[in-house]
């Protein structure tokens, strides 16, 4: 292990990090609206919408990611919607993540019993205000442990940004080893920076759920 050769590649290290960061939270911020909106579409059991959205949840969930990124990335402008590699990879990510996250939401959803929407709208809340104040509170606390794996398993996926050349971890990572071949010193670096990355959304994830319980959300 050479040290002076990973505080010379600290720097590139860095950049990647944050592109990847931006990226993966700009997808899991997008996945996060689109499995709230899909989930209760789905909850609700609103008709046609809700046959359209199984679909999108079976196609997404059954095919890689990086087929996926590919289609959009180099299928797309061959109907002329061109896309750059930023947007194609946030795109990817928060239509692959949408249909995880609305599984997850979805769960935490049937989780809590009918009777307390039916009690909300019987002390004259209306339906949206029962949803927003009583079920999805108690839904994302249930839900709480599966959004959070959610997260860290999009973080993850995000190293297959490379392929469509997003100078990301992975794909900095790879261009160093194949110009200077210092293998040893360049994974040993992309693992210190991906659990950099992963660990605090890991701890966070845990606090966030031990006190929304404790504050008495979906007891």
């Amino acid at each position: 292990m050479n040290w002076d050769v990973i505080a010379e590649y600290i720097p590139l290290y860095k950049t990647a990090m944050f592109l990847t960061l931006k990226i993966g939270w700009m997808g899991i911020a997008g996945s996060v609206l689109i499995g709230l909106a899909c989930a209760l579409v789905l909850h609700y059991k609103v008709p046609v919408i809700r046959q359209i959205i199984n679909v999108y949840i079976e196609f997404f969930r059954n095919t890689p990611l990086l087929v996926q990124l590919f289609f959009i990335y180099f299928g797309l402008p061959k109907i002329g919607l061109s896309i750059s590699a930023e947007q194609c990879g946030a795109l990817g990510l928060a239509l692959f993540g949408g249909a995880y996250m609305t599984e997850t939401i979805r769960s935490g959803l049937e989780a809590v019993e009918d009777i307390q929407l039916e009690s909300a709208l019987s002390l004259g809340m209306k339906p949206g205000q029962a949803i927003r104040y009583i079920i999805l509170p108690q839904a994302v606390t249930i839900s709480m442990p599966g959004f959070v794996a959610n997260i860290i398993f999009l973080l993850k996926e995000t190293s297959v940004f490379s392929a469509i050349s997003l100078m990301d971890l992975m794909f900095t990572a790879k261009d160093l080893i194949g110009l200077y071949y210092k293998t040893t010193e360049c994974l040993f670096l992309l693992v210190v920076f991906y659990l950099i990355i992963l660990l605090p959304v890991s701890v966070i994830g845990s606090i966030v759920e031990r006190r929304m319980r404790y504050a008495g959300f979906g007891a």
